[in-house]
């Protein structure tokens, strides 16, 4: 494995950790302790890292010539019963960990914009560009509404309670059988959100880094 290959794995491990540090942030501000008593809001990988999603599963991504990579820390954990906001409390959990990895992306694809100014090496500036495609589509694939993904904490409040209450009873059986749900995911990605997700990442880098 070569160094780029190496330092894209470090990049990943970092973004799934402030991705989901940002999730214990945001529970710990809506009132609940949950992850701050678990140490989770720890910049410390290794609090965060699960063997298979953070590390063998992006090796073998990039091995296999994979055009993104992808990976997960372990979901921070939290009781929406502790939440001050009870209606949005839960979503906004979600969304901070899909908005703190664009946070990333927007602040490497600035560095690459101002890269002459700064005199910044070439090495640098493809790594940063490498960076800012794997944060956004981080966020994206995140914001996908299918357990246990995070967009499937946030449809529920956009929708009508009838359609809301029949999204959870079907967000929380996946959630209950967590192999099922990664199985779905996998499928919905390879199968139908693999293309949209792909052309939606590159489209939004393009924009944020001038190309």
């Amino acid at each position: 494995m070569d160094d780029m290959k190496i330092i894209m794995i470090v990049a990943l491990v970092l973004s799934v950790v402030i991705h989901e540090m940002a999730h214990g942030y945001a529970a710990n501000w809506l009132g609940d302790p949950t992850a701050r008593l678990q140490g989770r809001l720890s910049a410390n990988p290794l609090v965060h890292i699960d063997p298979f999603m953070s590390v063998i599963l992006p090796g073998l991504l990039i091995m296999t010539g994979s055009p993104f990579l992808f990976g997960a820390a372990k979901p921070v954990p939290y009781n929406p019963y502790n939440f001050t906001n009870q209606k949005w409390g839960e979503a906004i959990v979600a969304v901070a960990g899909p908005a703190i990895n664009l946070v990333v992306a927007l602040i490497f694809a600035v560095l690459v914009r101002l890269s002459d100014f700064l005199s910044l090496p070439e090495t640098f500036i493809v790594i940063a560009v490498q960076i800012v495609i794997l944060n956004i589509f981080l966020a994206f694939f995140n914001l996908v509404p299918i357990p246990p993904l995070d967009g499937s904490k946030i449809l529920p409040r956009l929708l009508p309670y009838s359609l809301a209450m029949k999204y959870e009873k079907f967000r929380i059986m996946l959630e209950r059988n967590v192999a099922l749900s990664f199985v779905l995911v996998i499928l919905a990605f390879m199968l139908i959100l693999g293309t949209p997700l792909q052309v939606l990442t590159e489209a939004t880098a393009s924009i944020l880094l001038g190309f």
